[in-house]
């Protein structure tokens, strides 16, 4: 790693902060989104996962929101990464098969217009019980994707 990106990635580790608001669990940093999704995505490779998708929502919803006589930007920039953990799904779907319905995972990142360079990392909550394995997992790779670890 160079010693621009080192120093960048230290001070984006010491800003970040959570919240759990019910309905997601969020870590907030400030740094490049590109800089954010590139560790999110390093972390999920590094876990020894494969990225299924990567839906570029932000992208999409600026691209389309003429066609749907929208004006407000939404985000400035918004992937959605999408991939599964045979270990961890197998775990939760031996319990109870209807768990394949949160296959795969996601963990979203986003820029506000209206916060530029605060960048929200994060994924969907799940249900208690064995599905806590799914946020323990997701918790981890974003914990690494941040230097939380």
């Amino acid at each position: 790693m160079n010693t621009i990106f080192s120093g960048a990635f230290a001070l984006l580790c010491l800003s970040a902060t959570f919240a759990n608001a019910g309905d997601g669990h969020f870590w907030t940093v400030e740094d490049d989104f590109d800089n954010v999704t590139f560790s999110v995505e390093s972390a999920i490779l590094d876990a020894g996962l494969v990225i299924d998708h990567t839906s570029h929502t932000g992208e999409m919803l600026e691209r389309t929101k003429g066609d749907v006589g929208a004006t407000r930007t939404i985000f400035t920039a918004a992937d959605v990464f999408s991939f599964c953990s045979s270990k961890v799904s197998r775990a939760v779907m031996e319990i109870d098969p209807a768990n394949v319905q949160f296959c795969p995972y996601n963990v979203f990142v986003f820029e506000r217009p209206e916060e530029p360079g605060q960048i929200t990392v994060g994924f969907r909550d799940y249900p208690e019980g064995e599905m806590d394995m799914v946020e323990d997992l997701l918790g981890g790779i974003i914990k690494e994707a941040l230097g939380l670890d």
